[in-house]
Order: C-alpha cells, then structure tokens, then sequence
C-alpha cells in the first residue's frame, strides 16, 4: 500500500451522470467511507466496485513490475576481457643500466722537458697512426749535447778495442820474455857456482870469487821470482782488471751518450697508438711545460660503455655475454659484449662496474655520450610465455593468473568464467613473462582486465578497438 500511496495516478470516470477524479488509493478510500446499505447508494457502490477493480489491475501490475526488477538485480553481470593463449617463445633477462662511453685506448701525450714548441705537424682530428712524429720542441742545444756524447763514446770504444786487442796481449808477451830471461839468467849463475864450488873443494880457486859467485846467484834468483810472480799476477789479475777497466770506460760513454740521445729524443712528441688527435691546447712558439698535456690521442676504432649496476644483478653476468647500446638519434641499437665485471664493488657507491665493448667502425659513437646498455643475462629459448598485465597478486603473497573455463553453475556450455591459478614465474622479457609452473601450451588466461577481478567470474572475449576509432563508428 506504501508503494500505491507513493505512486500518484489520476483517472476520471463518469457513472450514472456522475464524474469522478481519483488520482491515489486515498481518495479511493475516502469515497467510500461512510456508505451504508441502502437503495439510495446502489448507484455509488457500482462506482465504487467497478473503482477497486481498476486498482486490483493496476496493483498486479505492479507486482510484475517489482518481480522482473528483482530478477534483474539477481543476474549475475557478465565482464568483458581480453583473453590469451598461453604460448613458447625464446625470453631473456636483460639488464639495463645508463652508461658513458669511453675509447678504447687513449693517451695524453706530456713532454719531460719543458721548451717551447718548434712546430706542430697535426691538427685536432687528424687519423695518426702509432710512432708517427705530431710536434718538435725547441732541441739544438740537446742535439748539440747528444753529438759531443757520441764522440766521446766513439772514443771510449777505440780505446776498448785497442786495449783488448794490441796493449793487453803485448803487455803479457813481454812479461813472458822478461820470466824467460831471468830463468835463463838464474840457470847460468847456478852452473857458475856450482863449478866455483867444485874448484875451491879442490883448491884451485879462492874463497872470494866462491862468494861472489853466491852472491850473483841469490841475484839472479830474486829476479827470476820478481819475473814470474809479475807475469803470474798479470794472468791471473792484471788481465782481468785491465778489461774490467777498458769496458768501464766504454760503457761509461755509452750512458752519456744514451742519455743525451734520450733528452734529444724528448723533444719529438710521437704517438704511442693508432687513433685521432682530440685535444692541441698550444700553438707553435708557446712553451711546453713539462707534465701538461701537449696532445690527446684516443682510438675511437672500438668504444666501451661503463655502467655501475647492483651486485645482485653483476652476479648474473660473466665476460663474453651478449649486450647492446641504445644511443639516443639511433635508431638501431649497437651490439656489443660484456668485456670486464669488475670484481671489487666500487666503495662510495657499493655497485659493480660493468664494461660493454662496442665496434665503431663509422665513428658516429663519441667518447664521452650518455648511452643505456642492455646485457643479456640468461635466455630460455623455448619458454612458457604469458603477457605481464596477465599476472595478479594473490592473497598470499604469490603470483596468480586469471584462467578461463566453464561456469560451475551454468546450464549453458557457452558460458565461461575466469578461475584463479597460483603460477611459479621466471624470467620477465620487457611485457613478457615466463611461467615455470601452474600453466600449460594452449592454456586460455585472462591477459587484460584480470586484476581486481572475482574468482569465478563469468566473462566474455572483448576485442580491442582500433586506436582512433569513435565509439560510435
């Protein structure tokens, strides 16, 4: 009765040449109240009878409205998704990371002597290949220097061959004769005395000319000795030391001369490697001082990124691993190869340094340019891939996927709802994910539209619409 007092309604009839406007069951109720029995209210009875039929019509009515509402309000809503075949691709984990690169050899050439320079034979950019000359410092005085040395070492090795080969030897042939003689000399006085001594036994010769013939002999003895022991100490040391002596003296002016070929030398700047002259601070004229910078030779031929990453993630890679360089104008990335995983963290950023070679053959790559590395830490080639927007949290913390299948409760086999799968995953490639455990080939998931959504929800497959498209279209 609340809902027909709620619900206004207005109607007109005429009975018995009688008009009467009800617009709601209490004016209903208020056209009948106080009618008695009787012959004078025959005619509004009939109005009345004929009035309530019309509201036990309208009143079904509306109990068949607030039925089909209330069947409305129990249908369960269908949910469109987008729905996905679980398939076997080729994923790999990258590692990113922003890098700057660097040559991959460079060297600043700085002078050890401090001069003025005498000209410059290259220009900033100029391709200079290894022990090419690229600039001379002011050098007469070194090589006025550097020549004097070279005579007195010149000198120093005449003498050396001279002493080796004619003093030495000459030196020892007369020590020899000289032993010989005295041999020889000691041998004839000994036969002198020895027959002095034989006459004055017989009395034939006087004691004097005996002791003079000793005397003689201790003579020649001492000198025979004073040979031999000269000669002896000329083989065994004399020698010796008369090279030792010689080859001092040679090696001696040889250092000289070195040294000052050195100095000479420090005034021509070369180029230690291949590559392109990337900084010529001075002009010629202007003094070189030494320990400054006179040139810069990089080798741009090959370049190498270096990047810092956490440990956890250097743990996973190794020397040799695939990697590329994403440089910003390009629109290729440049291949590459991890070529050194630092093994000590870095102190003040506890990261790993991590290096990426790269060829550069055109030379576009400058030393120097921010640049991102991708490194390819592992690769499955044939794994169970789903799209990552597929992947839900579930309650327990795991990972879970939205897999489509039959309704428990539907009578029709069409329909199809959405049951939730806890899945073990792997490796996430950009918006792709493996699965190692939960899910099959073929498997029909839920891929857009999954999260948030009930378990056992009954779905439909909505195709996406075109980018640009009015709805209306």
């Amino acid at each position: 009765m609340g809902f027909l007092g709620r619900n206004r309604w207005s109607k007109s009839y005429t009975r018995e040449g009688r008009s009467f406007a009800l617009s709601g069951l209490a004016d209903f109720c208020r056209a009948t109240q106080g009618l008695r029995p009787g012959l004078h209210s025959v005619a509004a009875l009939r109005l009345n009878l004929f009035i309530l039929a019309e509201y036990v019509l309208l009143l079904s009515a509306l109990v068949s409205m607030i039925a089909c509402s209330g069947e409305t309000k129990e249908a369960e809503p269908t949910i469109p998704v987008q729905i996905v075949a679980v398939e076997k691709a080729a994923v790999e984990q990258k590692i990113t990371a922003d890098a700057v690169l660097f040559p991959i050899a460079q060297s600043a050439l700085v002078p050890k002597i401090s001069a003025p320079v005498k000209k410059f034979l290259v220009n900033r950019g100029s391709r200079v290949r290894a022990g090419q000359l690229l600039a001379v410092l002011e050098n007469r005085d070194l090589a006025a220097a550097a020549q004097e040395n070279k005579g007195a070492f010149d000198q120093a090795q005449a003498t050396y061959t001279t002493t080796t080969g004619a003093d030495l030897p000459q030196e020892l042939q007369k020590t020899q004769l000289e032993a010989q003689a005295a041999k020889q000399q000691l041998d004839a006085q000994q036969k002198v005395f020895d027959s002095r001594q034989e006459l004055f036994q017989q009395g034939a010769l006087p004691r004097k000319e005996l002791d003079q013939a000793g005397v003689d002999l201790t003579n020649a003895r001492n000198q025979f000795e004073i040979a031999q022991k000269h000669l002896d100490s000329l083989n065994a040391i004399g020698k010796q030391q008369t090279l030792k002596s010689a080859k001092g003296q040679l090696e001696s002016a040889q250092g000289k001369y070195e040294g000052a070929s050195a100095q000479f030398s420090y005034s021509e700047i070369r180029s230690p490697i291949n590559g392109v002259v990337t900084e010529r601070p001075l002009y010629p004229g202007e003094m070189a001082a030494a320990g400054t910078p006179l040139l810069t030779v990089m080798d741009i031929s090959q370049v190498i990124a270096r990047a810092h990453i956490p440990q956890s993630s250097a743990a996973l890679l190794k020397t040799g691993d695939k990697a590329d360089l994403i440089v910003a104008g390009m629109e290729k990335p440049i291949p590459g190869k991890v070529s050194l995983v630092s093994p000590a963290l870095d102190p003040n950023s506890t990261t790993v340094e991590v290096w990426v070679q790269a060829k550069n053959p055109g030379g576009h790559l400058r030393p120097g340019t921010s640049v991102q590395v991708s490194m390819i830490a592992r690769s499955v080639p044939d794994a169970l891939t789903i799209p990552a927007a597929a992947l839900v949290p579930a309650p327990d913390g795991t990972s879970a996927v939205m897999v489509v299948g039959s309704c428990p409760k539907s009578k029709t086999a069409s329909d199809q709802c959405a049951h939730q799968k806890p899945v073990k995953t792997g490796i996430r490639d950009e918006d792709r994910i493996q699965v190692i455990e939960g899910l099959k080939a073929g498997d029909r998931i839920v891929a857009s539209g999954a999260y948030g959504l009930p378990d056992d929800s009954k779905i439909t497959s909505a195709e996406a619409k075109p980018e640009g498209k009015d709805e209306k279209e």
